[in-house]
């Protein structure tokens, strides 16, 4: 399920945050669905609880899971206007990667059709 690269520069918090996201927008992991425990993964991946526990509270905060007290944590449903600092901040990212990709001679079609694969799996919700 998490695949995570020990020899990676990236914090191990960082990857596994950024796999569960990727579950997440994929749509392997469905809105109000049950996420694997923090003992879970960290047995799993043999990390430290902390570590899993601190992607999660980066994923909460960043509005992909919540949690219910004694239940454990879930995927949130998205909500954009609860997260208008986050897109207004991933806005900011897409304009600077684009306008550099653009500079480098990749089509605006190009740019159109990657943003089309990515949205795919959004369909969904």
């Amino acid at each position: 399920m998490i695949q995570i690269d020990y020899r990676s520069q990236k914090a191990l918090y960082e990857q596994v945050r950024d796999e569960l996201k990727k579950l997440i927008m994929k749509g392997v992991l469905k809105v109000d669905e049950k996420i694997p425990s923090v003992r879970e993964i960290a047995g799993s991946l043999a990390i430290n609880p902390n570590t899993i526990q601190r992607a999660y509270r980066e994923l909460e905060s960043e509005g992909f899971i919540y949690s219910v007290k004694g239940r454990g944590n879930f995927v949130s449903p998205r909500k954009n206007a609860e997260h208008t600092e986050r897109i207004q901040e991933l806005i900011k990212v897409f304009s600077t990667c684009s306008a550099e990709l653009l500079y480098l001679g990749v089509s605006q079609e190009t740019l159109i059709e990657k943003i089309y694969e990515g949205g795919k799996s959004h369909d969904t919700n």
